[in-house]
């Protein structure tokens, strides 16, 4: 039907009766107002995906209208016979403005949706949608995306629907959520991603931190006291089960045995935390003046205190961060008999597999001789307790310090992050935790 729209002239030169063919010409143009409103039939539930999707059937739909009108305009023009060229030339006009509707209408759909395109293509897109060849390369690139992007979503909506009745994820203990350095657990900007959401449709019951987002081991430790009693308190749990990413580990730590919360914890998973501290930092901080990393701390401080930090402490954030910290940390820091202790990490394959500024880490971890990493802890100062393993998934990447967190909320190939926590949760749940 839509290659029919898109020849109005030709269907009016060919059609024995000019009514008929203006009868026709009106539903089609009906029908063609309709799929450029509802291309698609989406299996997704998620409205967002639906209209993702749409823009991936309209440019397909293009690009497959094109190709098969070019091929009639070629048979006719070979055949020259029994055709009038003006009319073949305006209904070409008429059937370009038509298609290049739904390459927009596509586009437009697409670059508003994916929340997998990324900032690049979609800014190479605006800037250079009139340039041959490099638009028709930018359009693939939308849509291998935005497919993929779909039936992740599709996959991931049938396989939580299917197994909505078995919460796995619904563990003895509710969950703590425990942030890494430098970030804070704002409620428009999850540092978790996608994770409490998926967590919670698979019966989990989380909380957060909301410690500092920079401060030493022994404050924050101190702000975490404060949160687990809150939520023992409100919800009469007993006990709670924490994940804790990055500095969080020694955080958690600090509380369990250094401000007895060992009775209040079930269990604590460390997710690529430097238990065992960060040479380079040490290095680095060594090696630039103090004056300069005074002045960044002010700035930091002044900042976060903006933002929402009762007393933000760059200093000494980073400088629990060394080997040298984390080894007087680990000497005072024992662990308590009555608390799970598991802890697993991710690594990167290579410095292009992690955004700024983990993949220069990457390459200052590995020139400090400590071997593989996320871009900023290497994989042997992750282990803590009964160790999990190094996350690696095939491909050229790996998982960095921020994937592991679903921080730039990315598919990635091989590794789907938020089943990685699931079924950190079910295992939890499976021990009576």
């Amino acid at each position: 039907m839509l290659m029919l729209f898109l020849n109005p002239l030709l269907i009016i030169s060919y059609s024995p009766s000019l009514i008929g063919a203006v009868f026709l010409i009106g539903l089609l143009t009906g029908f063609y107002g309709y799929i450029n409103f509802a291309p698609s039939k989406s299996k997704s539930g998620i409205r967002r995906i639906k209209i993702l999707n749409g823009g991936y059937e309209l440019i397909l739909m293009a690009i497959i209208c094109f190709t098969l009108e070019a091929a009639i305009y070629t048979f006719i023009l070979i055949r020259g016979r029994g055709i009038n060229r003006h009319i073949l030339v305006i209904n070409a006009v008429v059937c370009a403005v038509f298609l290049l509707i739904l390459l927009i209408n596509g586009s437009i759909r697409i670059f508003v949706c994916s929340r997998q395109l990324g900032i690049m293509p979609k800014a190479l897109f605006v800037l250079l949608w009139w340039l041959p060849i490099v638009n028709i390369i930018l359009l693939k690139k939308f849509l291998d995306v935005s497919g993929e992007e779909y039936n992740f979503t599709v996959r991931k909506e049938a396989l939580n629907i299917n197994r909505k009745g078995e919460e796995l994820c619904r563990t003895k203990y509710p969950v703590l959520l425990v942030h890494g350095v430098f970030f804070r657990d704002w409620k428009n900007f999850n540092y978790w991603g996608r994770i409490p959401e998926e967590l919670t449709d698979n019966g989990a019951a989380i909380y957060y931190g909301e410690q500092q987002s920079a401060a030493s081991v022994e404050q924050c430790g101190n702000e975490l006291k404060n949160c687990i009693l809150r939520i023992v308190e409100e919800t009469g749990c007993e006990k709670v089960n924490i994940i804790a990413h990055s500095k969080g580990g020694l955080d958690s730590r600090y509380a369990i045995s250094c401000l007895g919360m060992g009775r209040y914890v079930a269990s604590l998973t460390t997710i690529n935390t430097p238990h065992h501290g960060c040479k380079y930092v040490g290095e680095i901080i060594k090696k630039i003046p103090e004056k300069v990393i005074s002045a960044v701390g002010d700035k930091y401080d002044s900042l976060f205190a903006k933002l929402g930090d009762d007393a933000p402490d760059f200093l000494s954030s980073l400088k629990n961060l060394t080997d040298s910290e984390c080894a007087r940390l680990n000497e005072i820091m024992k662990d308590d008999g009555g608390v799970l202790y598991q802890s697993t990490g991710s690594r990167v394959r290579r410095a292009s597999g992690a955004m700024f500024p983990l993949n220069i880490g990457y390459r200052v971890i590995k020139a400090a001789g400590e071997g593989d990493n996320d871009g900023l802890v290497s994989t042997k100062s992750m282990a803590w307790g009964n160790f999990l393993g190094v996350v690696s998934p095939k491909g050229k990447n790996g998982i960095s310090h921020g994937d592991v967190i679903d921080l730039t909320r990315k598919n990635i190939e091989g590794f789907d992050v938020c089943e990685f926590y699931v079924d950190l949760l079910n295992k939890l749940k499976t021990n009576g935790l």
